[in-house]
């Protein structure tokens, strides 16, 4: 009796220890009871009744799905291969389970009609260089897709885009032409700059040394200048001094015109063809004349007391 009495009690403990659950912070449960949605439970530890209950965990974390690569054709035609990667996160774990059946294969297929309809409005150079604009694109109409899911599209990322072989060739030989002109506009803005810059060195220098040249005749003409005034007005001062001597008489001036006449003679002596005697000299002459009467006269009588 006691045996059938621990084994019945065993199993209840059994029982009883499968209706034990487990919630992990990262997660929300969904319990069923016989077939039908009963609540939604949080992380921590959880009870259900064995045989009628059923928990669905659901991971509220974010995912990634990677979107296998697919050959779009561009609005001009051209059939490159597109690969993505779409991230995403649970909002509503009771949709997420009860409105799709698969909800990673039903993104996949979405994002990749999406690519085709995004991509098939570009060019080739604008799908090369407009992968942002299609990651915002394919984002926003997954998302609103995606809504009633319970599921929000965080991300979406483009790996790759790459075009045929023989467009690839072309496009590197047009980007090796490019980058050769590039070079050549180059080397030839700098041959130019490198000439400008000789040449303004060199008009700076003929400037500089233009006004220097300036500056050392126009000091060499003020000297001159100086010098001419001094030497004028040195002589004017002794002609001032001659015809002072000469008009008023003064004997003990007489010396001075005597000098005045050397140099008047010294003056003579040089290449001028002409010679230009001061008005002052007749008056001297004058003097000069009557001292030779007196003396004539002084002769003669010297000659008649004889």
């Amino acid at each position: 009796m006691y045996i059938v009495l621990i084994t019945i009690a065993i199993l209840l403990l059994i029982i009883a220890a499968t209706g034990i659950r487990i919630v992990r912070p990262f997660e929300r449960g969904l319990i069923e009871r016989l077939g039908k949605f009963k609540k939604e439970v949080r992380s921590g530890l959880q009870f259900i009744i064995p045989f009628f209950d059923h928990m669905i965990k659901v991971d509220m974390r974010e995912h990634v799905i990677d979107v296998p690569p697919q050959e779009v054709i561009t609005k001009d035609n051209v059939v490159v291969v597109v690969d993505a990667v779409i991230y995403y996160e649970i909002t509503d774990a009771f949709k997420s389970v009860y409105n799709v059946s698969n909800f990673e294969f039903a993104t996949i297929k979405l994002a990749q009609t999406n690519l085709r309809n995004v991509i098939g409005e570009l060019e080739l150079d604008q799908t090369l260089t407009s992968r942002e604009n299609i990651n915002t694109k394919l984002r926003t109409v997954l998302d609103e897709a995606t809504d009633k899911w319970g599921i929000r599209i965080t991300r979406v990322e483009i790996k790759k885009i790459d075009p045929p072989k023989d467009i690839m060739e072309a496009m590197s030989k047009q980007m090796k032409a490019e980058r050769t002109k590039r070079a050549a506009i180059l080397e030839a803005e700098g041959i130019r700059q490198s000439e400008i810059t000789r040449a303004e060195g060199e008009r700076q220098s003929a400037i500089l040394r233009a006004e220097g040249e300036a500056q050392a005749i126009k000091l060499v003409a003020d000297a001159n200048k100086y010098k001419v005034i001094a030497e004028a007005e040195g002589q004017a001062a002794a002609i001032i001094n001659v015809f002072k001597s000469i008009h008023e008489g003064n004997p003990t001036n007489d010396l001075i015109a005597i000098k005045y006449l050397e140099a008047l003679r010294d003056i003579a002596n040089g290449q001028a063809t002409k010679v230009f005697i001061p008005l002052e000299t007749s008056s001297i002459l004058g003097t000069v004349g009557a001292m030779a009467e007196m003396f004539k006269e002084q002769g003669k009588s010297e000659d008649g007391m004889k």
